[in-house]
């Protein structure tokens, strides 16, 4: 009898965005594939009529992997995130559906460190307006406007003390930055030498510049509110690149419209938290409109040789536990 236990059984695996030509390969050599090609995300009565067959499922960040998703996927044996943070993926019901659920923890640090740097300078150097001056044909050679902030002998506040934000601190170094690091869950003596471990509000009392490289938590949920924003150092520039729901954006957009925040650049929305049933539909539209704001479209890993290694290593950890092995990558422990 040809059943997901048997030899003769050629594992279905579904992919909800498509992949590498090298790694369709592989996935197609591990059983039948199934591959959305886009444009937009699988909508969700879709994505659960497809998944019923599948044995394994390849997914990424517009997915939401949850006990009603899981009720359709009988034969589900493993959910491999091409993805760092899995906020929108329910861990203890993978668990309780007996499937594996894993993720790529570690290359995705990188190129989003360097986006931040990127972000960074964009916002301080006024980089979108000067774009825009020169393709406008107004430029006429060097004017005394545009002035802006730099990195170099400023002080950094560093929200999140993870991969993420030492990654970032290695870079800033280089700027001669003075460093705080918040992060109540961090060791301090794992960090790198030259950030001064501080409380957020010590933090944003102090900094010029302040960098949020947190993972979207029950505790980091709008960390960032009215009140932190208050009580932060006036004119502050601030970036992020953790998650978008940290922010309260409405409150961002007010600080902005007041002065208290000297602009804001962001990498991450609070309308992508799809765990969140309470997010918002899109951006907020203040913060879209405000001049003295810079804004990328969830780029942080978007570097071609970086996206193939990330879906590498998710077919590693799919491969894995097809082949009823633990996944190296796991999060949970399916019963």
């Amino acid at each position: 009898m040809n059943t997901p236990d048997s030899p003769l059984h050629r594992p279905r695996i579904l992919s909800t965005w498509p992949v590498h030509d090298d790694v369709v390969q592989r996935l197609r050599a591990l059983g039948d594939l199934d591959m959305h090609t886009g444009p937009e995300p699988l909508p969700a009565d879709e994505l659960a009529r497809r998944i019923a067959a599948a044995d394994a499922l390849l997914g990424f960040m517009t997915d939401r992997v949850d006990a009603a998703l899981l009720h359709q996927a009988p034969r589900l044996r493993v959910v491999a995130g091409a993805l760092k943070g899995c906020d929108g993926y329910d861990v203890d019901a993978c668990t309780a559906a007996g499937v594996w659920l894993t993720i790529v923890p570690d290359l995705l640090t990188e190129p989003t460190a360097e986006l931040a740097l990127g972000l960074a300078i964009g916002l301080g150097r006024h980089l979108r307006e000067g774009d825009a001056q020169v393709r406008s044909g107004a430029f006429a050679g060097w004017r005394p406007t545009l002035y802006g902030h730099g990195l170099h002998g400023r002080t950094v506040a560093i929200v999140g003390m993870g991969r993420l934000g030492r990654a970032i601190a290695e870079r800033l170094r280089g700027f001669g930055c003075r460093l705080l690091g918040v992060d109540a869950a961090a060791i301090p003596g794992a960090w790198h030498q030259g950030v001064t471990p501080m409380d957020l509000a010590g933090a944003l009392a102090q900094a010029d510049w302040v960098m949020l490289a947190l993972p979207l938590t029950s505790g980091t949920r709008h960390l960032i509110d009215a009140t932190a924003l208050a009580a932060a150092r006036a004119g502050a520039l601030w970036v992020n690149v953790g998650r978008g729901s940290v922010v309260d954006e409405a409150a961002m957009a007010d600080a902005l419209a007041s002065g208290q925040v000297g602009g804001y650049a962001a990498d991450v929305f609070a309308f992508e938290d799809l765990a969140l049933p309470q997010r918002p539909a899109t951006i907020h539209p203040a913060l879209r409109g405000h001049p003295a704001t810079l804004f990328t479209p969830h780029l942080g890993s978007a570097v071609t040789e970086v996206r193939r290694a990330i879906e590498h290593r998710a077919v590693d950890n799919l491969a894995a536990a097809l082949a009823g092995q633990v996944p190296p990558d796991a999060v949970n422990r399916p019963d």
